[in-house]
């Protein structure tokens, strides 16, 4: 428990502006947390939404269930040039992971309530 405490305090929350955009890029590598709604610009000038929660049928907490469940988030890159993917992450069956641009984004882990903060990490390919 106390490892996990420290690496979560390790992730950082992003901070965004007024317009909903984060005022630093994210670093290729880094871990970081984003509220639904909340925008991040990455290393290349693309940017990074996290749209919603489209499905979320996990086990919840203190229940004993046959099998964890599955949450599906959804996302919009942009790159520089105005190239747009909207995509899903998954939390257990499906996709983790997805390539935008030169990088890849991978949902690491994602909250529980009715506005859930993803947790992502970006990686440089």
């Amino acid at each position: 428990a106390a490892t996990l405490s420290l690496s979560l305090a390790a992730c950082s929350s992003v901070a965004s502006s007024g317009d909903g955009r984060q005022a630093d890029p994210v670093a290729d590598g880094s871990t970081f947390s984003l509220a639904p709604g909340a925008t991040v610009t990455l290393a290349d000038a693309s940017t990074l939404r996290y749209e919603r929660v489209v499905n979320d049928s996990r086990c919840q907490p203190d229940v004993q269930c046959v099998w964890a469940g599955d949450a599906e988030v959804a996302f919009t890159w942009r790159s520089e040039g105005g190239g747009r993917d909207a995509f899903s992450l998954h939390t257990g069956r499906g996709e983790k992971s997805h390539a935008i641009g030169e990088r890849t984004a991978t949902l690491v882990a994602l909250g529980r309530g009715a506005a859930p903060e993803a947790t992502l990490r970006i990686t440089l390919e």
